[in-house]
This record gives structure tokens, C-alpha cells and sequence, in this order.
């Protein structure tokens, strides 16, 4: 997993270092002027423009320029408060002229067409929260020191970084308690089914789906079923007719169906709960007295989350008073709901504090999916794009989910692999017209290459 450290966070980092400023700045300076040769594609005959502002910031782009002209580079240096309106030609722009700890706003010139490298992060953008004051010039690259920043992944800052390449200049990130997940970090958590297995190893049961919303719980069976369930049992209260194929349907009544649901959960490995199960007043009391008394790691997802936010007791106080794992998986509406107020600019910190409010692992659904374990450590996923924003892809989310725990995978782990495995079946998918069953489709393709073993 790539360390990511808040603005704060980075300065104690810097501060608590061995190695003098001086030392650092020419480290980072040799990092840039590194990226800087592989985006110029050479030296010879190239021309480069560096902004560099007043700090440190600036400093690693003049210990870069150094670096470039001893190169051959052609390096003009600008100072970052008097540019002028427009940069002549050139091959490459560095952007050195703030870092994360900027708070003002700064008017960056017009640099045409030519490519801009950022140092640490774009000028402008907030290194904790994305958001942007004023005018930021957009990164083709943003080559960042010890650990990415996240306001590199949140927000305005996502589109305006481009590329994010950490770059190791000798610093101690041991302690960071937030990551961003790779591919490697999943194939890691997955647990391949044991030869010996059966239907019932990995078996997954889900409570989902209402009148005209029974869609709604076949995504999360179907996505559960191709995620490696080994069984999945379906009930949508009140509802008869047939689930998808492969799936087992399980009658219960359209209210108080809390007591057969928990009659034989104890033989499954996991519960998903809540997706298109309607927010009637009788099937509140269900989803409450199911939640609180499941044996088995829980999942809950969409009206399920609704059902928690208008429990007599308080959700958050249930919720610590579960004995197996709890994941909980709201996009901002239903964070609102559960917690009173929006997530905010700062959505580490929203999901932080939700998580140690309940005591559950939290996954905030968003552009950046940010999931949190109620002991504040945090894992970011970057990899999904707009294909996700369909109806019904929260339902696939969790189906995913579902199937990962119930193979034994810790609750905060398999929250993070399923929100990676759930973005790279939208990458798997067309540019345009993905539905959420294509995602289904896609995800025997993305776990094919997890489960390879490396080579020796």
C-alpha cells in the first residue's frame, strides 16, 4: 500500500528527520529533475520552465532546475509571485511555487499547451481535502515526497494532479495510518478456497429487495455468487418469485421477518442486508433487531442504513454493542442520515469519526472511496471512474463485500479489496453504457489475475 500523510502529519514527518533541510531539498530536487528527464524523453536540445515560490517548495524546484542545466537543459527560473501573464514556449513546465501548507490563492500564468509537472502538489490545491482557492494549473504529472497527500486523491485535486509518483527521499513513514490500495495490496488479502471446500464454506445470505425493488437484491446475490459464495440464500420480505439462477430464495414475511432470518444465520459467513428493502415503518423494527442480533459479520448497505438512522437506541450505540464485525456502506445521503451532517471537504476525517462512533469499519462511496476501521486507520481506493455512477453499482459493492468476508477475510480488508475489485470491473467495462450487471459480469476477469500466484 502506497502511505498517504496529511499536510500535518508530513511536517512531523519532515521535522523528526535525521537529515538536514538542505539534505532533503537536494533529494527531492534530484527526484524532480529525474521525472522532469522521463517526461522530456531526454535532455538534449530541451527547453524547461520552473516556478518556484519562497519555501521549500520552491527550493526542491530550484535544486531541480540545478540538476536539469548540468544536464544540458535550457532552465529559465520564474519566481512564483511575479510571473508574467504568459510563459514563452517551452517542453516542460515545473510547477514549484506553493506546497500543501499554501492557504492563499495565487494567479499562475498561461503556459499554452506545454505539459506541467507539480511538485508535492498542485499550487492551490489543499494537500488535505482537494478543494481548491483560486487558479491551479493542471498536472500531466504530480511527483510527491515520502507519501502522497490527500488532497491529491479528494476533490478538485484528483483531476488536477494527473499521474501521482511517490518519490522516496529517505523518510520514516512507518506510522502513517492511511493508505491508498493497490492491486498487489488485494491479492494479498484474498484466500483462494481450499480444495476441500464446499457449497457452504463461503456461503452468503442476503436481506434486499421490496416491491418494484427487487433488481435491487439480485445484483447483490449475482455479484455475491461471482465474488466466490459458495451458496447465496436471498430473502426480499414479501416478495414472491424467482431470484436469479443459482440462488436460493428463502420466504420470509413482509414484516417481523427478523426471527427467521436470525434462526439459522449462524450457518453462513457473512450477512448483507438493506439494498431496495423499502423504509416502511414495519420493516425497520426488522432490520434493527437483525443487525443488533446477528452472529455473523454484517454488511449494511442502502435502506438498511436508513432503517439504523431512525433506531430508538441510536445507531452508534447498537452498533458498539455487537460482539462480530460490522461494515457499513453509505454514500453522503446516507452518511447524513446516520450521523446528522454531511461528510464534508474532509472525508477521512468524517469517515474516521463515524467509525469510531459505531465502532464499525466504515466504507464512504464516493469518486475516491475512503474506508475507515473505528481504530482510525484508514485505506483509500482511487481506482474507479464515472462507469461506477450507475443504479445498482452500491448493490454489486456490496455483494462483493458480502462474498470477501464470508471467506474469512477481515471486515476492514475485505471492505478495501471489494471497493478495488468493484472499481476495476468499471475499468473492465465499455467507456460508455455500463450497467450495473456488467459489472457482475466483469468480475470473474478482475479476480482471474489476483489469484495467480507470483512467480518464485
Amino acid at each position: 500500500m502506497i502511505p498517504v500523510l496529511t499536510p500535518v502529519e508530513m511536517r512531523a514527518v519532515d521535522a523528526a528527520a535525521d537529515e538536514s533541510v538542505d539534505v532533503l531539498i537536494e533529494r527531492a530536487g534530484a527526484a524532480v529533475a529525474r521525472q522532469a528527464t522521463r517526461m522530456l524523453g531526454g535532455t538534449y536540445g530541451r527547453v524547461v520552465h520552473v516556478i518556484a515560490g519562497p519555501g521549500n517548495n520552491g527550493a526542491d524546484g530550484r535544486a531541480a532546475a540545478a540538476r536539469l542545466r548540468a544536464r544540458g537543459v535550457t532552465v529559465r527560473t520564474f519566481p512564483a509571485d511575479a510571473c508574467p501573464d504568459h510563459l514563452p514556449p517551452a517542453d516542460l513546465v515545473i510547477d514549484a511555487a506553493y506546497g500543501t501548507g499554501f492557504r492563499a490563492t495565487w494567479h499562475p500564468p498561461d503556459v499554452g499547451g506545454t505539459p506541467v509537472l507539480a511538485v508535492d502538489i498542485p499550487s492551490g490545491v489543499d494537500g488535505l481535502t482537494g478543494s481548491v482557492s483560486g487558479e491551479v494549473l493542471s498536472a500531466e504529472v504530480t511527483i510527491t515526497f515520502a507519501a502522497a497527500k490527500p488532497g491529491l486523491y479528494l476533490g478538485e485535486g484528483r483531476s488536477l494532479a494527473g499521474e501521482v509518483v511517490v518519490a522516496d527521499i529517505g523518510l520514516d513513514t512507518s506510522r502513517a495510518t492511511i493508505h491508498r490500495v493497490e492491486a498487489a495490496d488485494v491479492a494479498g488479502w484474498l484466500r483462494p478456497r481450499s480444495v476441500t471446500a464446499h457449497k457452504w464454506t463461503n456461503a452468503v445470505r442476503v436481506v434486499a429487495g421490496s416491491p418494484g425493488m427487487t433488481g435491487a437484491a439480485h445484483l447483490v446475490a449475482a455479484a455475491a455468487q461471482r465474488a466466490g459464495a459458495g451458496i447465496v440464500h436471498l430473502s426480499s420480505p414479501g416478495i414472491d418469485g424467482d431470484p436469479p439462477v443459482e440462488v436460493v430464495s428463502r420466504r420470509v414475511p413482509a414484516f417481523d421477518w427478523h426471527t427467521p432470518v436470525l434462526s439459522d444465520l449462524h450457518r453462513f459467513g457473512a450477512l448483507v442486508i438493506g439494498p431496495g428493502l423499502g423504509r416502511e415503518d414495519y420493516s425497520v423494527p426488522s432490520v434493527t433487531e437483525v443487525v443488533a442480533d446477528a452472529v455473523v459479520p454484517v454488511v449494511v448497505d442502502g435502506d438498511g442504513l436508513f432503517a439504523l438512522s431512525w433506531n430508538e437506541a441510536g445507531a452508534p450505540v447498537m452498533l458498539r454493542n455487537r460482539e462480530v464485525p460490522t461494515l457499513l456502506t453509505p454514500h453522503d445521503g446516507e452518511f447524513t442520515l446516520l450521523t446528522g451532517s454531511h461528510p464534508g471537504a474532509d472525508r477521512v476525517l468524517a469517515t474516521r469519526r463515524l467509525a469510531a462512533d459505531t465502532g464499525a469499519a466504515v466504507l464512504l462511496k464516493g469518486p475516491v472511496t475512503v474506508i475507515a476501521a473505528p481504530d482510525g486507520r484508514v485505506r483509500l481506493v482511487t481506482d474507479g471512474d464515472e462507469r461506477l455512477a450507475t443504479a445498482g453499482s452500491g448493490d454489486v459493492l456490496s455483494g462483493i463485500v458480502g462474498a470477501l468476508i464470508a471467506t474469512g477475510i477481515p471486515v476492514f480488508d475485505a471492505a478495501a479489496a471489494a471497493a478495488w475489485i468493484h472499481a476495476a470491473a468499471g475499468r473492465a467495462t465499455a467507456p460508455r453504457g455500463t450497467v450495473a450487471s456488467d459489472l457482475v459480469t466483469a468480475l470473474p476477469q478482475v479476480f482471474a489475475p489476483l489469484l495467480v500466484d507470483p512467480e518464485p
